[in-house]
């Protein structure tokens, strides 16, 4: 195993609630904690689906329904102040992301030929290729930094479809599940092998240890799965969502476990992506048989299927571009510290 020293300049982690980045932040922030803090209806941002502050404030709000946050009680989660204003928050997201993938028409047998075509391979200008090629083993860091926001909750927002599917569909989404959570092995859980990958990497891997250093876009990704997972009428989506997330994994997993034995690390460091590679390969065809039996079982629904597939692909560009762009041009991907003090 290559030994990594831990670089403070990457490995900051912060153990509370993060900070504040704007008024939608410091809204929630205030309910959360019981503050006195602008409780006023804040204004549109000109990027809802990507806006650091909006994506802060409704990532938090998420958070009270899965591990909870430092110091916050856990009958927040059903407050109905912070129940308001996350409404409001998701109403900007929800709009934002309607505005940027058109509608369409879409029939149950259309969808598994348009999913395909949403799950293509990534071109040799990608995320996916530099990291397997020239990402230095601080991009990779920032990279693992990035991807903890859902990795290490895999499969939790997804699981919220199950009660919402019958029949067959629910057995294909439990096929699946069962493979995220390590199949009965607890070691082998996703999350776990990805909280081991950080640490090999010379990174904190507890969870939530850096959200105060994550920009909307990566915040988005993962609003995007608790946006569809807690909302019934959603339901299409999130299966959408499911099926695209399991198509397009295979390939850039194998590219990520290359890249970094390329920087030196062992099995124990790639044990995660080359899972994988494994597990994925037969997801990914399931997934796609899942989503068909979703959209003919209730056909109302194909279209939010593929919208659900539209939008990861959407905000993983977006994501996509955010890293690659700060790369490029010589700086971090992350906040150095927090926000409100750059």
């Amino acid at each position: 195993m290559r030994d990594v020293m831990i670089d403070r300049s990457i490995a900051r982690t912060g153990k509370g609630l993060p900070h504040a980045r704007g008024p939608f932040s410091e809204r929630v922030l205030g309910l959360l904690t019981g503050s006195e803090g602008d409780t006023r209806r804040s204004s549109r941002p000109v990027d809802p689906v990507g806006d650091d502050d909006l994506h802060l404030a409704l990532y938090l709000a998420y958070e009270l329904h899965y591990r909870g946050l430092p110091g916050v009680h856990d009958d927040r989660e059903w407050d109905l102040q912070i129940l308001a204003v996350r409404q409001e928050l998701e109403s900007l997201f929800d709009a934002g992301l309607r505005r940027a993938i058109e509608p369409r028409e879409v029939e149950p047998g259309e969808v598994a030929e348009i999913l395909q075509e949403i799950a293509a391979p990534p071109g040799a200008d990608s995320l996916t290729s530099f990291l397997e090629r020239e990402a230095t083993l601080e991009q990779f860091r920032e990279f693992l930094i990035h991807r903890s926001a859902y990795q290490l909750k895999e499969a939790d927002p997804h699981s919220w479809v199950i009660p919402r599917l019958e029949g067959i569909a629910k057995t294909m989404v439990m096929e699946i599940q069962y493979d995220e959570y390590g199949s009965g092995d607890p070691s082998w859980m996703h999350a776990e092998l990805f909280r081991r990958t950080m640490i090999a990497a010379g990174l904190d891997g507890s969870y939530g240890a850096y959200v105060d250093r994550l920009p909307g876009v990566t915040l988005a990704t993962v609003n995007l799965i608790s946006l569809l997972g807690l909302h019934r009428r959603r339901r299409g989506g999130l299966v959408g969502h499911l099926a695209a997330f399991e198509m397009t994994s295979t390939l850039p997993n194998r590219a990520y476990g290359n890249g970094f034995r390329r920087l030196g690390f062992e099995a124990e460091a790639t044990r995660f992506f080359d899972e994988h590679v494994e597990a994925d390969s037969v997801h990914e065809v399931l997934a796609s048989d899942l989503a068909v039996e979703v959209a003919t079982r209730e056909p109302a629904l194909a279209a939010d299927v593929v919208f659900g597939a539209e939008a990861l692909g959407l905000l993983d560009d977006r994501f996509t571009s955010a890293l690659l762009g700060a790369w490029r041009s010589g700086t971090s991907s992350l906040f150095e510290d927090h926000p409100a003090s750059q």
